[in-house]
């Protein structure tokens, strides 16, 4: 059995930061010389971060970026490295739309590493053109295949999305005689998804007779945060090394490689003509210093998956992190209503940076609660952060008087309960510039698709924490979240009370919207499943309530395109995965 060792490396690049990113590669390069590994893998652009976006059209940042490149090379000294970034040919093309930086031609590309030589470099064939990721706008597909034989291992390299066609790349690489497909990623969190990838993975290993190693990034990078989770997974699809969710780590196995099995030598006679006759192959063997004596075998670390709701929450702790940080922020300030969104908002902002980095702020008015305010008060002793009370009651009272003239004997209605919500919007903001704190807001997905939400109010702020988690699992995320520790942190009153604005007297949620049980089951397969209303009656709903929640999401479009972008957790968030116009004519009813 030939052995190989192999290390994941799960970093966590910043977008534009490109001589911070290289320190990092630099890091872990070092790290795997230490367990002198053989081959050493990074994620999709990890020189850049990911997604660059339209730094891609700057010449000079492409230019950086192949800078950045030839500072790691030297580094890589008795080893093999693969590391994600630009790859820049710099022909021009007039006939291509997707020209990048200068009009040159881009790709998303591996670089491939050996013993401080570049050897070559890969290119992703299958771009990504889905969800957040608009590929084709930058990059253009690859055409060349590319082998490593590393110690009498023959690998093959690929690129994200490469994975997903099963007839494609990997089953070519395999045909060409890989025993190894190594991917390298930058799959960002939604709720389910690192399972589904796994499963992917283990398909194409068995179909393919291959081992697969998966290197994926770790991070938040503004409404996206990436879950690591990376794997080997043995020519059965059984997991061999598993790296932890949302953390950094070096992850190192030794993978044991066979002889090739019978059905692939088979399979191998088959195809080889028919699939891979005049396809464009990049082949190279790397000659590697002799393995130490001394080298004792390694036992691979195979972290156990976790659970759903611990894998939300720890994403919305990393990507409230991260946002904090790479944007240079101190602190962060929390409107508090003695609520449970605020109070959820309140514990992921105390856990992602701690307790005197958060600033509470309670804004009563003439109808705020007692219960409201006890409420609070438990919740900051508990989690022992600072506390501003400032009443809105006399700003209220005041524009009432100054717009009294102008509104005549007209009935009291949304316009004064969305007033309170725009001068707590203006104190928050006022706290934000005052002490630059990042003001953190607290609406939940299922408010922000039905426009139960004030614009330059409570929709104020520059990070949206819980924009992308339905009212429902709002409370299942506290509830999980108290039962971590000795004690809960949020109040039982705030769980158990009925949900309200309080903007007017015994106001509650209900009398505006369906019960949140019903609504958000109605907003998933609307929103994120994109069925249509005859289709979400036909399962069962009620055909008015049908009608009346895709009214109330279809007119809130202007609302949601003015909001603070928020941590993307569910498959098909309200950000770049849902790109509607605002002037809409059409309507499904």
């Amino acid at each position: 059995m030939k052995i190989l060792r192999i290390a994941m490396a799960q970093m966590n690049p910043t977008v534009g930061d490109l001589n911070g990113n290289v320190r990092q590669i630099l890091s872990w390069v070092r790290e795997a010389r230490k367990a002198k590994v053989d081959l050493v893998t990074f994620p999709e652009l990890a020189i850049t971060g990911c997604p660059p976006e339209d730094l891609l059209l700057k010449p000079w940042f492409v230019s950086e970026n192949t800078r950045a490149l030839q500072e790691i090379i030297p580094a890589c000294h008795g080893l093999v490295a693969i590391v994600g970034y630009v790859g820049q040919d710099l022909k021009r093309n007039p006939r291509s739309s997707n020209s990048g930086a200068g009009g040159s031609v881009l790709y998303n590309a591996a670089a491939l590493i050996a013993d401080r030589r570049l050897l070559g470099n890969y290119h992703q064939r299958s771009l990504v053109n889905h969800g957040v990721f608009d590929d084709s706008r930058y990059f253009q597909p690859g055409q060349r295949l590319s082998l490593l034989r590393v110690r009498g291992v023959v690998i093959g390299v690929t690129l994200c999305e490469d994975l997903e066609c099963s007839k494609g790349v990997i089953r070519r690489l395999a045909a060409v005689g890989a025993e190894i497909i190594v991917n390298i990623s930058a799959s960002p969190f939604h709720r389910g998804k690192s399972r589904t990838r796994e499963q992917l993975l283990a398909a194409r290993a068995r179909e393919n007779g291959v081992i697969v190693t998966y290197t994926n990034m770790v991070g938040g990078q503004d409404e996206l945060v990436f879950d690591g989770n990376s794997v080997i997974l043995d020519s059965a699809g059984g997991v061999l090394a598993r790296g932890g969710a949302f953390q950094e780590e070096l992850v190192v196995a030794d993978v044991g490689v066979d002889a090739v099995p019978s059905g692939r030598r088979t399979q191998r006679r088959k195809t080889r003509v028919a699939e891979t006759i005049g396809a464009d192959l990049d082949r190279y063997s790397v000659k590697m210093p002799a393995i130490e004596k001394m080298r004792p075998p390694i036992g691979s670390t195979v972290t156990e998956p976790i659970e759903d709701l611990e894998e939300i929450y720890r994403a919305l702790v990393l990507a409230v992190k991260d946002y904090v940080r790479k944007n240079g922020f101190a602190r962060v300030a929390i409107g508090l209503s003695g609520g449970v969104d605020s109070a959820l908002t309140a514990v992921v902002a105390v856990d992602a940076l701690g307790a005197d980095r958060v600033r509470g702020v309670f804004l009563p008015s003439p109808y705020t609660s007692q219960e409201s305010e006890a409420d609070v008060s438990e919740l900051v002793g508990r989690l022992g952060i600072d506390l501003s009370v400032i009443s809105i009651t006399p700003t209220f009272e005041s524009y009432c008087r100054s717009l009294a003239p102008t509104f005549g004997d007209r009935q009291v209605d949304a316009t004064e309960e969305n007033l309170q919500a725009r001068i707590r919007g203006t104190l928050l903001m006022a706290v934000s510039n005052k002490f630059g704190d990042l003001v953190l807001t607290t609406g939940n997905k299922s408010e922000l698709s039905v426009g139960y939400a004030t614009l330059y109010g409570d929709m104020a702020g520059g990070f949206a924490v819980i924009k992308d988690v339905p009212k429902t699992m709002v409370y299942a995320l506290a509830r999980f979240r108290n039962g971590l520790g000795s004690s809960p942190v949020i109040p039982k009153r705030t769980l158990d009370r009925p949900p309200s604005a309080e903007l007017r007297p015994d106001q509650k949620d209900e009398d505006s919207l369906p019960p949140y049980s019903v609504l958000d089951l109605i907003l998933q397969a609307y929103v994120e499943e994109d069925r249509s209303p005859d289709e979400i009656i036909k399962s069962g709903f009620d055909r008015a309530t049908v009608d009346r929640v895709v009214t109330m999401v279809d007119r809130s479009e202007f609302k949601r395109h003015q909001a603070p972008i928020g941590v993307k957790i569910t498959p098909r968030a309200l950000g770049k995965d849902r790109r509607m116009p605002i002037t809409n004519g059409f309507r499904g009813l």
